[in-house]
């Protein structure tokens, strides 16, 4: 190889150490600006992300809100909830420190399995709840074995109460953890908080958004590994809204108890001018706390198994057969389309259509009434001969009129629509034809018709309260009507000359000696209820039975028995409350339905709560 000069090998030198040179200067400046760029123009982001792998926020529950009766009682209340929690890595035997737990506070084998469950889902340093509302024994017994019972402390949050218990369960519904399907239907992120519960039935269902409130937020400076090292700051939430109701509770309790005594049954009572639901009573009914806690598999199952439906609300979701009540739409409609009410009919005691014979409930018949004697006695077979003159769409026509057919409206999810049924609707829901002898069956409230004990209500205020479109409502969001002012609601198509013929019947029904609830009439005087009753069958009685005597009601299995039914208003005078009673299965409406009606109404009276003024309600926060 040729040796170059020692002066061109200086040149090549000085070249390429000025190569490497501009290299390396390259090399620091990329350098230097990458380190400008991330440390200075991206600071704030990697700061931002720095944070989040050492700051967690977590949600915090807001207090939800209270749900209180018209007067200020409240109905469904936050109390404190002592419980104990447990931190797995803090204890070095889990099993002994539950025995030892479990000497100071009885755990269950089903509760001790949760704990393990909840456990294996978590990381060991987050707090497991071991037993929830404790009483001030239990929590002083573990405070003072605190340091026996390693890993385990005592913390306080809110728990849902009903002070009145199944009273109102059927109306305040409950409380419970949500599950995948709520989660998934409900992005709001609070509900995957542990232990957070959320309405699932009446009241704290339908009004569940402002109850809950808005959720705040904990800012809490953690490790590697997500343990908590400090709380660095702390927003709380915004409480929910409070709800005031309509109703009277003193009165509700009062309908419970007096319906409780039957089987299975619903009753409700409200204002006539403006909507209010003053009591709503179904029975049986359960301890909506029970939901708060969670039920075990064997309570669920003898809940849903009782065949007297404790979990459903009768007042608005039991549809039966309204019987001799619905007599009062039939008038109505018959009058609509020009019957006088002087119309009369001869009752021998059955009717006869064709080769169809129907047989009124006295088998001796009434001999000759007229329209309002027909409510009065409750005669079938003027009805018959007013429903074959007008026919079935008429007759549908007046009865969704008055509230039949579909829901009310009330503010409770779950409610049933009914049916009244007319030609059209035999054809759609059927793909038959109407036939003559079903208008007769159906104009006295038996064949396809359906009513909710709440419809029934609402008819009797829109004919008491003189035609006027009344909804039925629980939350207590408006001043109340007075009896002498202007209506809030539309006036319907019924002529106050139609209504008093009805009225005029339904006096009758109680305060004439020979109508057929004038063995429940009220007394008391200007006090006086009119009324209707009704008894809707549920068996067929054959031609055979009837040769030899149809059975009693008591002498029939439960299940075979008519339903009871009462409508009625009061005072009847100046009306101002309308009540409906149903007694499923419960026999003779006069006899059973009737005396629970007039005991509700003299209650309602004697308290009064229309016209009463509420005393406490001022500072309450009520929904917009």
């Amino acid at each position: 190889m040729r040796k170059l000069p020692n002066r061109t090998q200086s040149r090549v030198f000085n070249r390429r150490a000025a190569l490497m040179g501009l290299g390396q200067a390259g090399l620091t400046l990329t350098l230097a600006g990458r380190l400008y760029y991330l440390q200075v123009l991206q600071a704030d982001k990697y700061k931002l992300l720095a944070d989040e792998n050492r700051i967690n926020l977590r949600l915090l529950p807001p207090s939800r809100g209270l749900i209180y009766d018209r007067f200020g009682l409240p109905l469904a209340d936050n109390y404190p909830n002592y419980r104990a929690m447990l931190v797995a890595e803090q204890t070095t035997d889990l099993e002994r420190t539950l025995d030892d737990f479990a000497e100071l506070v009885p755990i269950t084998e089903r509760e001790r399995a949760k704990i393990k469950k909840e456990l294996s889902r978590n990381r060991p340093f987050a707090p497991i709840p071991v037993k929830e509302d404790l009483d001030w024994e239990q929590v002083s017994r573990v405070e003072i074995n605190l340091p026996d019972l390693p890993g385990i402390s005592i913390e306080v949050d809110q728990k849902r109460v009903y002070p009145f218990g199944g009273i109102a369960a059927h109306l305040l519904g409950y409380v419970s953890a949500p599950n995948e399907k709520d989660i998934e239907d409900d992005k709001d992120p609070l509900l995957s908080l542990p232990g957070i519960r959320i309405g699932k039935n009446g009241l704290e269902r339908q009004y569940e958004s402002p109850l809950r409130g808005q959720a705040g937020q904990s800012e809490l400076e953690v490790n590697s590994v997500g343990r908590v090292i400090r709380e660095l700051a702390r927003e709380e939430g915004t409480p929910g809204k409070d709800l005031v109701t309509s109703l009277d509770i003193g009165l509700q309790q009062f309908v419970q108890q007096r319906l409780s005594a039957e089987f299975s049954g619903a009753a409700v009572i409200m204002d006539i001018y403006n909507g209010d639901i003053l009591a709503m009573a179904s029975t049986p009914t359960y301890d909506p706390s029970a939901f708060y806690r969670g039920l075990s598999p064997a309570e669920w199952q003898q809940l849903t198994s009782d065949e007297y439906r404790p979990l459903t609300n009768k007042a608005i979701a039991g549809q039966f057969a309204p019987g001799s009540t619905f007599k009062i739409a039939t008038t109505i409609a018959a009058q609509q389309v020009g019957v006088s009410p002087a119309f009369n009919v001869f009752c021998p005691g059955y009717y006869t259509l064709g080769n169809m014979r129907v047989h009124c409930w006295k088998k001796e018949g009434h001999g000759r009434v007229d329209m309002p004697g027909a409510i009065q006695h409750s005669c079938d077979v003027f009805f018959y001969e007013l429903a074959r003159t007008i026919g079935i769409d008429v007759i549908a026509v007046a009865a969704k009129e008055l509230g039949l057919g579909d829901v009310a409206g009330l503010d409770l999810p779950g409610e049933k629509p009914g049916v009244i049924p007319n030609r059209a609707w035999k054809k759609a829901v059927l793909g038959q034809t109407w036939h003559p002898g079903e208008t007769l069956i159906n104009a006295i409230g038996q064949g396809f018709v359906l009513a909710t004990p709440l419809q029934l209500c609402v008819m009797t205020a829109r004919v008491a309260n003189g035609g006027y479109a009344v909804k039925p409502h629980l939350f207590k969001a408006n001043e109340p009507a007075k009896a002498d002012g202007p209506s809030p609601y539309p006036k319907l198509n019924l002529q106050q000359s139609w209504l008093d013929v009805v009225k005029d019947g339904m006096d009758r029904v109680c305060n004439a000696q020979r109508g057929t609830a004038y063995t429940s009439r009220i007394t008391i005087p200007g006090m006086e209820m009119a009324g209707k009753t009704g008894s809707a069958q549920v068996r067929r009685i054959t031609m055979a039975e009837r040769a030899v005597g149809v059975r009693k009601n008591e002498d029939t299995p439960w299940r075979q028995r008519d339903h009871a039914l009462f409508v009625a208003f009061a005072p009847v005078h100046e009306p101002r409350y309308a009540c409906a009673v149903v007694i499923e299965h419960g026999g003779g409406g006069a006899r059973y339905a009737g005396p629970i009606a007039r005991d509700i109404l003299i209650e309602c009276q004697r308290r009064d709560p229309a016209r009463r003024n509420p005393n406490n309600e001022g500072g309450r926060r009520e929904m917009p």
